[in-house]
């Protein structure tokens, strides 16, 4: 979205006003600031020829709705130009395998960084492979040597940037490169930073795919996701949508969409908290070192500030050696941050993880116990005091 410049001419406006400002016409709303919740099915045609010839803004439900359009006008505000389109998934997972089936047949090839979400790893070696598509996992840290795997079938690579529990940060323009020259596709979940913090199709991505589930919504009380594909994707993505009827019900939407009005201010507000819990956890003496890469220390950190606005407020921390008992005392002990397998909302979480089982083109032996921390808009203050209680606990029960 453009506005005057002092000479006149359009400017290209911030994404935080983007973020309040796209996908609304309150002229169109009788004056309303929020769109209309549109809860329906079935589209009237005015005459029998529109019907034949299918001409109508909208055709049916499953096909999109005003409420649908403006949440895609937000998401292709904030993702940049070279987003072509937006598709809305039930789910984040859905958001996955949507995509991946897009631009997959039987027979052919595809690269996964091996710090991928499960549930990815799980589609992969449990669905695609039935169809007759192989996946090989690789190195996230491979930058532009992933050219040794490619094989004349590869068509696409799929990055997590950074992986959401080990957090290492995949060189994204480098893979890209390679990728486009053998001419498979890229993939990021792009779940971590959101567009606001990374515009991965500015990168060479060619579908940015979310579980807008996190981040997006905001709040803990949705599950959505989102892909979004640049010009030479978007196509593919779009006729799948199509053809599998991959739909988002329109009260999910409505709250994706608000999530977005605010997303700057929560997302400036994790990232500040996040990093300095981050800093405070590294020089406790209960733990061994932190996976995070907007810290200096992080083996990721040069990347992610090359590519990257800021950070979310997820990230990992691993312990120094200490028996499970003590670990779920400390589990059990703190008060605000609960335990609960996502992430992204206003709250904060803890959960103990271990990569160990399913990694397979690297191995996973971080030293000790590893937990993954979410930091929600709560004081910091308050946070520490909690984990303070906690490692108090860790040591009493050693």
């Amino acid at each position: 979205m453009k506005s005057p410049g002092p000479d006149g001419k359009p400017t290209q406006q911030q994404a935080e006003t983007r973020l309040v400002t796209a996908g609304r016409d309150p002229k169109a709303q009788k004056g309303f600031v929020n769109p209309a919740v549109f809860h329906g099915s079935t589209v009237l045609y005015p005459t029998a020829d529109d019907l034949h010839a299918h001409r109508a803004e909208y055709t049916y439900g499953r096909h999109g709705s005003p409420t649908t359009r403006a949440l895609q006008d937000v998401m292709m505000a904030l993702e940049g130009p070279q987003c072509a389109g937006v598709g809305l998934a039930p789910s984040g997972l859905a958001a996955i395998s949507t995509t991946l089936l897009s631009v997959t047949k039987a027979g052919d090839h595809v690269l996964v960084c091996d710090n991928a979400y499960r549930p990815t790893r799980n589609f992969c070696n449990g669905v695609l492979s039935r169809y007759g598509v192989e996946t090989t996992y690789f190195d996230p840290a491979i930058g532009a040597a992933i050219e040794k795997l490619f094989k004349p079938t590869t068509r696409a690579v799929l990055v997590e940037a950074p992986g959401s529990q080990s957090f290492e940060m995949p060189d994204i323009p480098a893979i890209a490169e390679v990728a486009h020259a053998r001419g498979a596709l890229v993939i990021d979940d792009n779940t971590w930073a959101t567009p606001l913090f990374h515009r991965s199709l500015d990168l060479g991505v060619d579908i940015s795919m979310q579980a807008a589930t996190k981040y997006i919504g905001g709040h803990s009380d949705i599950m959505f996701g989102t892909i979004s594909a640049n010009a030479r994707a978007w196509p593919m993505i779009t006729e799948t949508i199509r053809l599998l009827g991959v739909c988002a019900g329109p009260d999910d939407v409505y709250l994706a969409l608000r999530g977005t009005r605010t997303l700057a201010v929560r997302l400036a507000q994790h990232h500040r908290s996040g990093l300095e819990m981050a800093r405070w956890l590294a020089a406790r003496p209960e733990v061994a070192r932190v996976l995070h890469p907007g810290l200096e220390s992080d083996p990721g950190h040069a990347i992610w500030k090359r590519d990257f606005t800021g950070a979310s407020g997820l990230f990992s921390i691993v312990l120094k050696p200490v028996p499970q008992k003590a670990v779920d005392a400390l589990l059990d002990t703190v008060d605000l941050f609960g335990m609960g397998f996502s992430w992204g909302g206003f709250e904060s979480l803890i959960i103990p993880f271990d990569c160990e089982g399913y990694r397979t083109a690297t191995k996973w032996s971080p030293g000790g116990p590893t937990l993954r921390l979410h930091i929600g808009l709560e004081n910091v203050d308050d946070l520490k005091a909690d984990l303070d209680r906690g490692f108090a606990a860790l040591k009493a029960a050693q």
